[in-house]
């Protein structure tokens, strides 16, 4: 999270939002509240308590050498039409997309669609 958080400043000026959602229980393991006194972030940070938003998008990782019960981890571009305009998969939990990969999708997206992703007025 703070790999991205230190672009946050660039996906604003695309007219880009950020969040991150984790596949995990409010008391589970991983212990978000917790996790967030310790490294605070300044977006959205969601739970996906039962896994439905990781596996609709295919990234439910039900067990591995590094995971149990949890999602690969992933970054998505996503326009207001919720059409996914870039996704990367991690192979494994230390695998992350690249942040150059990701400000040319949200600025394509941008581009392509103006308006497809939320607007400077809105944020």
């Amino acid at each position: 999270m703070a790999r991205v958080e230190s672009i946050k400043d660039e996906i604003a000026q695309a007219g880009a939002e950020l969040a991150f959602i984790a596949a995990e229980k409010r008391d589970g393991v991983f212990k978000p509240a917790k996790f967030l006194e310790k490294h605070p972030v300044s977006f959205p940070f969601l739970l996906d308590e039962d896994r439905v938003v990781t596996k609709i998008y295919g990234l439910y990782h039900l067990i591995g050498m590094d995971a149990l019960n949890i999602a690969h981890p992933a970054t998505l571009v996503v326009d207001r039409e919720r059409n996914i305009g870039y996704i990367y998969r991690g192979d494994n939990q230390h695998d992350r997309a690249p942040l150059g990969e990701v400000m040319t999708a949200v600025k394509t997206i941008g581009n392509e669609n103006p308006g497809s992703l939320k607007s400077q007025e809105e944020a």
